[in-house]
């Protein structure tokens, strides 16, 4: 089939960075892998946080990628692709491919200036992120619905401003009762005093449990001074059978190293008379 604007498409990829070059040739068949290659590499250009699989190897895997890609630039960049045309994977799929690449290249212009003004090699350098515009777009859109929800709870309140200004009024025009006055400061005034009371209360419990931990750090303390003497008294005490158990050890060593000389000389011989017998038995036969 022909390839629509198939120049434009590969000027466009590889101005945007693509790593390999793509050529006619490609698309004479279907070429499934490369247009998936294609897609999930514009995608992560878009949006390099996106999660859309890369797996093609089945039928099925296939054609839930092609789906997620398109509901992925139909929600993110509000381009609609033709899914069927996709899959085919021929020339009628670079079609496609071009809506979004025109995006991508749009924005990498607004950007950087025209294309003509970048170096061959700055070109395929050219980082542009098209996630903080969605993210700007997404707190625009935010900001709308609040500002339009904040107007319907103002015209609500204004609505009321007749009856409102009426209260106040008469408020503001009603004469101010000394007694009255001095009887809510009164009020006022022992709750403020309250509240400065349960305050020194608990700065004052404070105060006790402070005092309660610190004597029992120090008990803690002469309990620890008092082991340790103790334990440095323990092991400067000498036992009364140490001498005793010294001299049975030194005993004992003396008797292992005869045992020792023994059950050597014990195997020795055992291995002589296994010798002398087994000479015997073949003189036998």
């Amino acid at each position: 089939p022909a390839l629509p604007r198939f120049s434009d498409f590969t000027e466009m990829m590889r101005a945007l960075g693509y790593p390999r070059l793509i050529s006619l040739e490609n698309f004479h068949t279907p070429n499934f892998m490369l247009v998936s290659e294609v897609l999930l590499w514009l995608v992560k250009r878009y949006e390099p946080q996106s999660d859309i699989p890369g797996d093609v190897e089945t039928e099925q895997d296939r054609v839930f990628f092609i789906k997620a890609v398109a509901q992925f630039m139909a929600t993110k960049a509000h381009i609609k692709l033709n899914t069927k045309r996709l899959y085919q994977a021929d020339g009628y799929a670079v079609k496609e491919l071009l809506k979004v690449t025109s995006v991508l290249y749009g924005a990498m212009s607004t950007q950087g200036g025209e294309r003509a003004e970048l170096p061959e090699e700055d070109s395929t350098k050219f980082k542009f992120d098209l996630g903080s515009k969605s993210a700007d777009l997404k707190a625009a859109r935010q900001l709308a619905s609040e500002i339009t929800s904040k107007g319907a709870v103002l015209y609500d309140l204004l609505g009321k401003e007749v009856e409102l200004r009426e209260a106040r009024t008469e408020s503001i025009a009603r004469p101010l009762e000394i007694n009255e006055a001095e009887k809510v400061m009164k009020v006022a005034i022992n709750s403020v005093l309250e509240e400065v009371q349960k305050t020194k209360d608990m700065l004052n419990n404070v105060a006790l449990d402070e005092a309660n931990l610190e004597a029992k750090i120090e008990k803690r303390k002469l309990e620890l001074e008092r082991s340790q003497k103790r334990l440095q008294t323990l092991q400067s005490v000498r036992p009364a059978f140490m001498d005793e158990y010294e001299k049975i050890e030194e005993q004992l060593r003396e008797q292992y190293s005869a045992y020792l000389g023994k059950f050597r000389n014990l195997t020795y011989m055992e291995q002589l008379l296994e010798d002398h017998r087994q000479t015997e038995q073949e003189m036998f036969e």
